[in-house]
């Protein structure tokens, strides 16, 4: 009686074989009974048997349950995710991760049906778990190899040698004697190779992120965050501190957000910024890293995607004796190369220039940079009345926030300096009516602004990029006209290769509205015309708009159609 009760026990894939008749009823029961007693899993006892091979098996799961199968021996060990699962749960339930699709983890395992083993992974996650069929024996080895522990990963870290070193590294050691161990050096060599990848893989940020389960790390490439690594819960204190120490920030306040910066040195001709913000969350703070690198200032104009005219305006623009030029757009979408780049054209022994930051990000010798602080007094107002007073040429504002600002940095334009900014609008002409909406006069509006650049970053084609067919309504709709679509070319979309990790886009390219302020706009500026006026002339101008700059990127192949509709409003 006990063996008919054992017997419809038997669930998932024994059962499944058993009605395949791939097993009798009493050998799946016994492989059952033997798999309880020794720990092992249903499938390794099988195989164990010498009835079945893991390949067959694990075919048989794949059909039988309708999940895709992998061969593990064409994986890269390197390449799995690390620090996701916990080692305890791989080694009890054989599971692996394999690799991540948003908030989707794919896990291997060579019994889908082992539903405890998915739910304990879901549950440890918080993702959604797919399961992926593998040969058993061929997991088995890849869980040993897998099987030492983040520390000991860790530790390993410590004997390379990444030839590496933070600027300012000795003042800040009787600082890291009050906050971390010399035991911590693992720490810090992780912490080393988490920054020389991202600058490697061309990543504009890193967030270190803790949270109650788990504590991840993501970059920012190209505009997009994507997660990288998972180290161990215990750490996450460690490496705040180290951060906090290298960027001159307080480590003993952990109960308001701090701003620093830090220097890695690469070589004796090349380092790197970092910008450092801290901020206190439910778990842990939160520290995001901006990446500055001096290089992307030193591109030229010509690397930063200017149609040849647009080029051709904005250099005659920032060229002039006096005026002011504006740079508008949302964060991260390239402002401050663009008014480096204009400066480093600018910047010759014969000119003074002067910048106030929020901070300075990018370190450009020749100029005097300025870093602006609230709490000290040193608001962009104090520093421009301070430039007025050093007999400047040039002055560029990091941001114009205020009225106060906004006035002192008109009557610098108007007083024969040219003075260069940025303002946050969704578009050119929105930027004038957010001026006078601060409460600038329209006369010195008017008077004073010369040109306005507004500006997005949208990801750019690999050269994996294929041809796509898009009907002609569509791209119509897009906003292309009748003339462009004359058939001598083809929108290009995104493939996937190893060069770009599979996304079909590497880099960025910048669209860009340019704006010349002439007569006529000054007329209807000073008539109390509205956005959509000086829109309206801007048009009968010629100025493209972001989205019809944007499909010019879009003929040329430099970046795909769903890049420009996702980055510029129709």
């Amino acid at each position: 009686m006990a063996a008919v009760t054992n017997t419809n026990n038997l669930t998932g894939l024994a059962r499944a074989m058993v009605n395949h008749g791939w097993l009798s009823e009493s050998d799946a029961e016994g492989v059952w009974k033997r798999a309880s007693q020794s720990g092992e899993s249903f499938v390794s006892e099988l195989i164990k048997g010498g009835r079945y091979k893991a390949g067959q098996v694990a075919e048989f799961a794949a059909v039988s349950f309708g999940f895709p199968y992998l061969d593990l021996g064409a994986m890269d060990p390197e390449s799995l995710p690390q620090g996701l699962l916990d080692p305890k749960l791989v080694q009890k339930r054989r599971v692996l991760a394999l690799y991540q699709r948003g908030n989707k983890l794919y896990v291997a395992t060579s019994d889908p049906t082992h539903l405890q083993a998915l739910d304990e992974v879901k549950f440890q996650t918080g993702q959604a778990v797919e399961p992926v069929v593998v040969e058993d024996d061929k997991l088995g080895k890849l869980i040993e190899r897998s099987g030492e522990t983040a520390e000991s990963t860790l530790a390993v870290l410590n004997t390379e040698d990444l030839n590496l070193e933070f600027a300012d590294e000795e003042s800040t050691a009787q600082q890291d004697n009050g906050g971390i161990d010399i035991d911590d050096a693992p720490v810090v060599r992780y912490l080393q190779k988490i920054m020389l990848d991202a600058i490697n893989l061309g990543a504009s940020d890193i967030h270190f992120e803790p949270y109650e389960k788990y504590y991840r790390i993501r970059y920012r490439r190209d505009g997009i965050l994507s997660e990288v690594a998972q180290p161990p819960m215990a750490i996450k204190d460690k490496v705040a501190s180290r951060i906090k120490v290298l960027s001159k920030l307080d480590i003993s306040e952990k109960r308001v957000p701090q701003d620093g910066r830090m220097k890695l040195v690469l070589s004796k001709n090349r380092a790197i910024d970092f910008r450092v913000s801290t901020l206190p969350t439910l778990y842990g703070e939160k520290i995001v890293m901006r990446i500055l690198d001096p290089t992307s200032a030193q591109l030229g104009i010509e690397a930063l995607g200017y149609e040849p005219w647009q080029k051709e305006v904005l250099l005659n623009a920032v060229q002039r004796p006096y005026g002011m030029v504006l740079v508008t757009g949302p964060t991260g979408s390239g402002k401050t190369v663009s008014l480096y780049t204009c400066l480093n054209i600018l910047n010759k022994p014969d000119v003074n220039i002067s910048t106030a930051e929020d901070p300075a990000e990018i370190q450009l010798p020749g100029i005097n940079q300025v870093n602006v602080n609230d709490k000290a007094g040193l608001t962009f107002s104090a520093a421009l009345k301070s430039f007025l007073r050093q007999d400047p040429d040039v002055i560029m504002v990091g941001e114009i926030r205020d009225l106060e600002t906004a006035d002192i940095a008109i009557k610098a334009a108007q007083t024969g300096h040219m003075v260069m900014s940025t303002l946050h609008t969704n578009d050119a002409p929105g930027t004038l009516t957010r001026l006078l909406n601060m409460g600038v006069a329209p006369f010195n509006v008017a008077s004073s602004v010369i040109l306005i650049t507004a500006q997005r970053l949208a990801r750019r084609l690999c050269s994996c990029k294929k041809p796509v067919d898009i009907p002609s309504e569509a791209l119509l709709a897009a906003g292309f006209t009748a003339d462009q679509l004359d058939g001598t070319w083809r929108p290009y979309g995104p493939v996937g290769c190893e060069i770009c990790g599979g996304t079909g886009y590497k880099g960025r390219v910048g669209i860009y509205q340019v704006m010349p302020i002439t007569d006529a706009m000054t007329r209807i500026i000073l008539k109390g015309g509205n956005e959509s006026d000086i829109a309206d002339q801007a048009r009968r101008e010629g100025v493209l708009d972001l989205r019809q700059a944007g499909l010019l990127k879009v003929k040329a192949g430099l970046t795909s159609l769903e890049e420009v509709e996702a980055v510029t409003n129709l």
